[in-house]
């Protein structure tokens, strides 16, 4: 790919210029924005009000888009032969010389993505723009992507004339169960697409700077299930039975020598149990349990060890203690990784519109992030943007009910994002 001229097209005043100043404009709006996305969260595949309100700016703007609704193209039909219906791709289409040939066929088209959904969390901050959704609640920042999208979006649709190509905007559900992307891209959200841009507000970075470094940022992301069969038996009589979740206890000490002793220490990997379930009364010995969890790993040659490995381990300890286990693994997302060029492009965007102090070093994390998908099929960056700030409560990470952002950070991303989208179509 080649890399992208800065600011080359519409260049007086400059395009950073314009967008500093649309930033200040617009930032009380984009922080309204995440307030309400906040306030109304709703979990993954049932993102409907937040799509209405979604097209409601969009109509707004003016900004043409599609929802995706309805049965999936031929030769894509998996278990679920219907998109979940709530995702949106919009259009921006630039207005500068050589935008489009005769043919209508765009100069270049890259595309901004965005998540929509929340978590089955109830929120504890407080906020007098607390979820209104008991038990759900944006812990992981999507409320602030939407917003900072908006943001972009409204500063593109205001500088058409400085676009030599299309801007095509992703707003994907369902990111938390790792099926959103994949529905979009069999919608066609990639078809045409030179590259890609997404962002996540990050808790380990500091509010104002931006993370945007190449190669590995975020990890692969798997999940496996472990049934175990033992034999029930009265609670008093142990050596009648044989305990499932005794056995249970065992296999999870023993996998984590995985980690411990079975990977190189200069090697991230991490294995954890989410769920234990076993039993039916307490004066009965458990015939049967089960254990769900994740692994996420760095590199693929050691993701693809750790399947083999867990269910070994896991096996021969069962195996031992005079039980059975059947082992189930699920692929799921691969690795972030950035391509060089796009990092580069973003890198400079922060810089041109906030200067170099607001770039930040971040090692990446082995959280996952179904962005993956896209970057399977065309280059882009995944950017962190900061949002840690003790001084106003933002300290506390992704995925808590304490989670909360500092708010300064959102027009600066809706900023960044906007520069990146006009450098490399320039």
């Amino acid at each position: 790919m080649p890399e992208p001229t800065n600011g080359a097209v519409c260049a007086n005043p400059p395009i950073s210029q314009r967008i500093i100043q649309l930033g200040s404009c617009y930032e009380n709006d984009i922080i309204a924005l995440r307030r309400h996305f906040h306030q109304n969260p709703e979990l993954s595949a049932h993102e409907t009000q937040t799509s209405e309100r979604l097209c409601a700016e969009l109509d707004a703007l003016g900004v043409e888009y599609r929802r995706i609704s309805g049965p999936r193209p031929e030769g894509q039909r998996t278990e679920r032969d219907e998109f979940i219906g709530t995702g949106i791709i919009a259009t921006i289409r630039g207005d500068a010389p050589g935008a489009y040939d005769d043919q209508g066929k765009p100069a270049r088209r890259i595309a901004l993505r965005t998540d929509i959904d929340a978590l089955p969390i109830t929120e504890r901050t407080e906020a007098p723009f607390a979820s209104q959704n008991e038990g759900v609640m944006h812990a992981c920042g999507h409320d602030c992507h939407m917003a900072m999208m908006l943001g972009a979006v409204r500063m593109l649709n205001e500088m058409k004339a400085c676009l030599r190509g299309e801007v095509r905007i992703i707003f994907q559900p369902a990111e938390e169960i790792s099926i959103g992307a994949r529905d979009m891209i069999a919608a066609g959200a990639l078809d045409g697409v030179d590259a890609i841009y997404g962002a996540h507000i990050w808790s380990e970075v500091d509010a104002g700077t931006f993370s945007c470094e190449p190669g590995p940022r975020m990890a692969n992301t798997d999940w496996f299930r472990i049934d175990i069969q033992g034999v029930s038996a009265h609670g008093s009589m142990p050596h009648k039975g044989v305990d499932a979740i005794v056995i249970a206890a065992e296999i999870i000490d023993t996998i984590q020598t995985i980690v411990s002793r079975r990977t190189s220490p200069f090697e991230p990997v991490v294995i954890t149990i989410g769920e234990i379930h076993g039993g039916t009364a307490r004066n009965i010995m458990a015939g049967s349990a089960y254990l769900t969890g994740t692994v996420r790993t760095w590199h693929q040659d050691v993701r693809d060890r750790i399947a083999d490995r867990m269910e070994r381990i896991a096996g021969k300890t069962a195996h031992a203690m005079g039980a059975e286990i059947t082992f189930t693994f699920e692929a799921g997302n691969p690795a972030v990784v950035n391509d060089p060029v796009c990092a580069k492009a973003a890198r400079t965007a922060v810089c041109e519109v906030l200067g170099e102090n607001a770039v930040s070093l971040y090692e990446g994390t082995l959280a996952g992030e179904d962005f993956a998908e896209y970057l399977r099929l065309i280059p882009g960056v995944f950017v962190f943007v900061g949002a840690r700030n003790p001084a106003v409560g933002a300290e506390h990470p992704q995925h808590s009910c304490y989670y909360t952002i500092d708010e300064s950070a959102l027009a600066k991303g809706a900023m960044v994002a906007a520069q990146w989208a006009c450098d490399m179509l320039a």
